[in-house]
């Protein structure tokens, strides 16, 4: 079905014309995505378009491709009318020529006449420019249509398309803001909904339920897999099966998509019980001082990769408090030692796709070429590295965790002695962890933080747990 929710053609196309004249010359490919069955041909997972395909041109529907001939001055709409049996079943569509025009492309040909265009591009040797394929359908169709083995498809990846596209792509104008602060109130409600509904004895499944209830409710659905758990310690984890009970922490980090395809990201921390107790408030209290710092920092040229180290210098002062670091601050930061405690970067960029053009590569997208991406164990997770610009969506997402297993293993090999206290990280071994996550806009000035505001602060959780929590329990 295809969405409806579509920007003006004139932004499609300015889009497209500004791609065209950054590559300069040849055909820009850029297939969209077709339906992936779960385990026979018609039932589908639910259909998500490529990010790249809507960026240029909106629509929401398998079986279509899109080709800027760069030489020729065209853009060809790729695809078939539907066929009476399909409109039998799934219900009327506009033609070919309909998407085309809302769009604004005036060129349109069957999906078998694009195998012709590029074959006879590529006889002719002119550049065929495309990006580097995610999925397995799309690879084994750019094979054949280019006549090119598949472990030779990477080696025609078009450098300069991706960063054409990236150049666009991280910079959101106010109409893309707009969608992705939809998209946030959105998955602020689901987190909501969550932080009420949660109670000692009900299972993380059926709050997983309840927050992808509320995506579908907005007449969406979460833009990636739910991360709902009492075991907050393993970073992604996408498994449900626990039951919740009291002394433990939730940690949540999921989010909806807009009506058109922008993500929100969120995470929130807090008690399964209606209050925190003193040490789930000392570590949680830190984690939020990481992310306020974080926040208060973010302008325009200052490089993200330095607000991760700011972060993590906060997290380290704050854990020397409390007995379980020691040390020169500066040296823990160096040495990667910090990195037992906060093993993933600080935050990503943030669009169509919840990791912003992940499937490019995040050295163009996150670094540009501005600084090496570190080998640093924790650091070299950090997503985005390079200086701040005004327009960027960002997530701010710093986290503080007690993980059994990579504790063991570096006290077993006796790594960072001067920096950490082992023997005081015994207590913390069934802690899990704590997590924060806004999204952010950089502006020209400094900083906004997307969407309205989700209980965040100590004060604000407890107030939302005990309101709801002796109804849940009594």
């Amino acid at each position: 079905m295809i969405n409806n929710h579509l920007f003006d053609a004139a932004t499609y196309a300015a889009r497209r014309a500004r791609l065209q004249k950054e590559v300069g010359s040849g055909i820009i490919l850029l297939p969209g995505n077709d339906d992936s069955p779960m385990n026979y041909l018609d039932n589908t997972y639910p259909y998500r378009q490529d990010s790249h395909f809507l960026y240029f041109a909106g629509i929401s529907q398998p079986g279509l491709a899109l080709v800027i001939d760069i030489d020729e001055n065209t853009t060809t709409l790729f695809g078939d009318d539907l066929s009476i049996d399909y409109i039998v079943w799934m219900g009327p569509q506009p033609s070919m020529a309909e998407l085309a025009h809302r769009i604004g492309v005036t060129h349109t040909a069957p999906y078998a006449a694009l195998t012709d265009k590029l074959r006879a591009a590529k006889a002719g040797q002119r550049n065929i420019h495309y990006l580097p394929p995610y999925r397995g359908d799309n690879s084994i169709r750019l094979s054949r249509w280019l006549d090119t083995p598949l472990d030779q498809l990477a080696a025609g990846v078009s450098e300069s398309l991706i960063k054409a596209i990236v150049a666009q792509r991280v910079i959101k104008s106010d109409e893309e803001v707009a969608e992705l602060e939809k998209a946030v109130n959105f998955t602020g409600d689901m987190h909501l909904a969550v932080m009420k509904a949660a109670k000692p004895g009900i299972t993380e499944a059926a709050l997983a339920g309840i927050a992808a209830g509320i995506a579908q409710a907005h007449g969406t659905q979460p833009g990636y897999s739910i991360i709902l758990t009492i075991n907050g310690q393993t970073l992604h984890n996408h498994y449900h099966g626990n039951t919740l009970t009291s002394g433990k922490l939730i940690l949540g980090d999921f989010g909806a998509d807009s009506h058109m395809f922008y993500a929100g990201d969120i995470t929130r921390t807090f008690p399964v019980d209606s209050t925190f107790t003193s040490r789930q408030r000392d570590i949680y209290n830190l984690v939020l001082q990481m992310q306020l710092s974080a926040i208060d920092a973010l302008k325009p040229d200052v490089r993200y990769y330095d607000v991760h180290l700011l972060s993590a210098r906060v997290m380290v002062e704050g854990l020397k408090s409390l007995g379980l670091m020691k040390g020169n601050t500066d040296e823990a930061i160096a040495s990667g030692a910090f990195a037992l405690f906060f093993p993933h970067g600080l935050g990503h960029m943030l669009g169509l796709d919840v990791h912003d053009m992940e499937d490019v590569g995040e050295q163009y997208v996150g670094y540009a070429g501005e600084l090496e991406r570190s080998k640093q164990f924790g650091l070299k997770s950090l997503r985005l590295g390079r200086a701040l610009q005004p327009g960027f969506v960002l997530t701010v997402e710093p986290g503080v965790y007690f993980i059994p297993e990579l504790m063991d293993l570096w006290q077993h090999e006796g790594k960072y002695l001067d920096f950490i206290n082992y023997d005081k990280l015994q207590a913390y071994r069934d802690f899990g962890g704590v997590r924060i996550e806004d999204n952010v806009l950089i502006t020209a000035t400094g900083h906004r933080i997307l969407g309205n505001p989700i209980p965040k602060t100590i004060a604000e959780v407890e107030e939302v747990r005990k309101a709801h929590f002796p109804l849940l329990v009594g």
